[in-house]
């Protein structure tokens, strides 16, 4: 069975947003990590070369494949910054209405920049999945 390739490391995150190119996204970057620092209670950490992460949770799927992954994060990516919402959008429908310019994925939700969404909203998207998450994952890793 494959290996995960995403797994948290001791890579500086510090370092690691300071060399976002993009000014505004650098800006953005680092308000987003001092909000979900703060909703999840856990210290930034770098998942892979370019996740900065939240917690953490263990998964096992049926096939057998398993692994650990954070709980919520981001990367400022050089045209997006995604979101990791890890119990996916539908359920979020409401916040979602409000949120305002973005697109999605499974489990990523990709804005240009903040000025693009309501702030409030989304820290109540991540507070919303970060509660699901310690739900059905109660002890983490």
């Amino acid at each position: 069975m494959a290996e995960t390739k995403t797994k948290a490391h001791a890579a500086s995150v510090d370092d690691f947003l300071a060399a976002v190119a993009d000014p505004q996204k650098r800006e953005d970057a680092g308000k987003i990590r001092a909000m979900m620092e703060r909703l999840s209670g856990e210290p930034a950490t770098m998942w892979g070369p370019s996740i900065v992460g939240f917690g953490r949770y263990h998964y096992r799927y049926d096939s057998g494949h398993e692994g650990d992954m954070c709980r919520t994060g981001f990367s400022p990516r050089a045209k997006e910054i995604v979101l990791y919402v890890t119990d996916g959008f539908p359920r979020h429908q409401a916040l979602m209405d409000r949120l305002g310019k973005y697109r999605t994925g499974k489990s990523c939700l990709y804005i240009k920049r903040l000025s693009d969404v309501d702030e409030s909203v989304l820290e109540a998207l991540v507070a919303e999945s970060l509660d699901h998450m310690r739900e059905k994952y109660p002890d983490g890793a």
